[in-house]
């Protein structure tokens, strides 16, 4: 048989067997098995092949290892050049960048944090450990015997009302349902949640809200009448902190008996509008629903468009000129927030609009206060209009309404008689009055909001007679007026108290004009604080003073409150009108959270 070679190219015989082996006759065999028979020199090969094995293969490993070795260097040199080029990098763009201030908000989104503060000021009872106000402290804690205790201080004294209070709660709790994304991504939602509640909080405990009808709302507390000049610690014309009111004095409660259709309307829209914002959390929700309805039903006696009743009864203070625009805006609110057709049935009555020239002629056309609802009742049901498109019978007035509702924006923009200009630029919605500022944010507010309604539906803009506007004449205006408020006046003062580098330093504000350990036991004490020259001691942050004049002057003195003191319906206009122009986070209004209680209108 032939020899086999081996992987070495050698036989596996050390003697080679030079006898020939008979082939198999029929010729087939493994060719790639067999070879020629191998030669004596082929042996010596096999030979020396195996004596060199060991060192071939040494050989090998050396290269191997050399190669290995080569390779972990090379990837060691590679991943150096990267580290040093990446730190390269690094140090390029810290040196581009090290001289320049990180990115920051938008000057109303800066405002907004700030007006939102001046509600922890205001901010009555026993407060909140989490209370972000140095300088206050615990006050008023035996209101109406402990059932009283909490709310806000209206102003700059230590008096509650329940009118204005409410307005307040509405705007607030308007600008959460409509813009919660923004509020989310400025990280002040749970923080105007909290405002809101500590507002309706207090609202419950004005009238027997577990009930299923009333017959008075407590409307004030402390206060008194400032005609009568006295000195009793709980008027206005004393001077102190309301920290050092002895608790143990009872304060006066005032309250409201029988007909108070104004000041139960405007409750009513307040805990409705809230109980939209505290839908999540249920049985809060339909408390607030609950005092609602029974607010308004005994606003319009029941009675509902064919309501008789006279109006409220005299206020020192705050008195509201008329009722039937806070039944409308009541109704409109009670319709978003339960979701029940006669609500809406009674707001698109045409003999209900008819009862108040407000929703179409008057100086005050257009003026959204806390007197006067009609603007933002209008704007309300006409959201109801562009967004759910009902038909009859609703449709007729609710064109109407939108229809006023542009008429009410066209008058705001320049080249428009309606309302006039002060000579910087700031529109005189209260014809020229003091204290305009309160009036300027809610027109802010409004013309922000619509256009957004308009830009949801892919509206471009408005008519307004033969001239168009778009949408961002709207927001120019708005603009425009809170830069005015914010410093861009002929004063050069921002009127929003920490903003920018000149504010007003001598608010009308007890209790940031007496200095926190200074504890004062008499009116006569207090005046020295009230009529000294010197900046308050403590900052206000937020407040919105009443503002300049007329003719863009101002006076920064306690003594005039027209100019320098503040108040809690003022600046929920200012926080509404903040968040609808902020720039933070991406997101517009929200279309559906108003309508959650509100069942399809006509099913299949």
């Amino acid at each position: 048989m032939p020899e086999r070679t081996n992987l070495w190219g050698g036989s596996f015989e050390i003697t080679p067997n030079h006898e020939e082996q008979p082939v198999a006759e029929d010729g087939d065999y493994d060719r790639a098995a067999y070879r020629p028979p191998t030669s004596p020199s082929s042996v010596d090969e096999v030979k020396q092949s195996w004596l060199l094995r060991p060192e071939r293969e040494r050989e090998k490993r050396r290269k191997k290892k050399f190669i290995q070795g080569r390779i972990i260097k090379n990837l060691a040199l590679y991943v150096v050049l990267a580290g040093l080029i990446t730190l390269i990098i690094v140090l390029v763009a810290h040196h581009r960048h090290r001289h320049r201030p990180p990115p920051i908000s938008d000057n109303y989104t800066v405002a907004l944090h700030q007006a939102l503060k001046f509600f922890d000021a205001q901010r009555s009872g026993r407060l909140p450990a989490n209370n972000n106000i140095s300088w206050r402290g615990n006050s008023c804690l035996n209101d109406g015997n402990n059932e009283l205790v909490g709310g806000y201080y209206d102003g700059g004294d230590a008096t509650k009302f329940s009118f204005p209070a409410s307005f307040a709660m509405t705007m607030l709790s308007w600008s959460v349902v409509e813009y919660s994304a923004k509020y989310e991504a400025t990280g002040e939602l749970d923080h105007i949640k909290d405002i809101i509640k500590w507002g309706t909080d207090y609202l419950l405990k004005t009238f027997n809200s577990s009930a299923n009808s009333v017959h008075e709302i407590a409307s004030q507390v402390g206060g008194g009448d400032p005609s009568t000049n006295t000195t009793n610690p709980h008027d206005l014309n004393c001077w102190m902190r309301p920290e050092d009111i002895v608790s143990s004095d009872l304060r006066k409660v005032y309250k409201c008996y029988d007909l108070c259709p104004a000041l139960a309307g405007e409750m009513a829209a307040a805990l409705a509008s809230a109980s939209i914002v505290f839908k999540d959390s249920q049985d809060y929700s339909r408390k607030l629903v609950h005092g609602a309805k029974v607010l308004f039903n005994f606003a319009t006696q029941e009675q509902g468009a064919k309501y008789t009743g006279n109006a409220d009864p005299f206020s020192v203070y705050y008195n509201s000129n008329g009722f039937w625009d806070e039944f409308v805006w009541a109704g409109a609110w009670l319709y978003c927030a339960t979701g029940n057709s006669s609500y809406l049935r009674f707001v698109t009555d045409p003999s209900v609009a008819s009862h108040s020239s407000g929703f179409s002629a008057g100086p005050d056309r257009g003026v959204l206060s806390w007197n006067n609802k009609h603007a933002g009742a209008q704007l309300l049901l006409t959201r109801i209009r562009i967004f759910l498109g009902y038909g009859y019978p609703y449709e007729g007035m609710l064109r109407t309404f939108h229809k006023q509702v542009d008429e009410i924006m066209c008058s705001y923009l320049p080249g428009f008689p309606k309302f006039g200009r002060t000579p910087g630029g700031l529109i005189k919605l209260n014809n020229g009055k003091p204290s305009p500022l309160q009036y300027v944010v809610n027109a802010a507010f409004l013309t922000s909001l619509y256009a957004d309604y308009l830009e949801a539906v892919n509206a471009p803009g408005i008519n307004c007679g033969s001239k168009f506007h778009a949408n961002k004449d709207l927001r120019r205006f708005a603009k425009t007026q809170m830069d005015y408020i914010l410093g861009k006046n002929h004063q050069r003062m921002s009127y929003v108290v920490g903003f920018g580098n000149r504010f007003p330093q001598k608010v009308l504000h007890r209790g940031a004009s007496i200095p926190t350990k200074k504890k004062i036991s008499s009116c006569q004490a207090g005046r020295e604080w009230r009529d000294s020259l010197k900046p308050n001691p403590n900052i206000i942050v937020g407040a919105m003073v009443g503002g300049p004049d007329k003719k863009d002057g101002f006076r920064d003195s306690r003594s005039n409150y027209n100019y320098t003191e503040p108040t809690i319906a003022g600046n929920a206009g200012l926080v509404a009108a903040l968040v609808a122009l902020s720039s933070e986070g991406s997101a517009g209004i929200d279309r559906n959270t108003m309508f959650y209680a509100i069942p399809p209108m006509f099913k299949p």
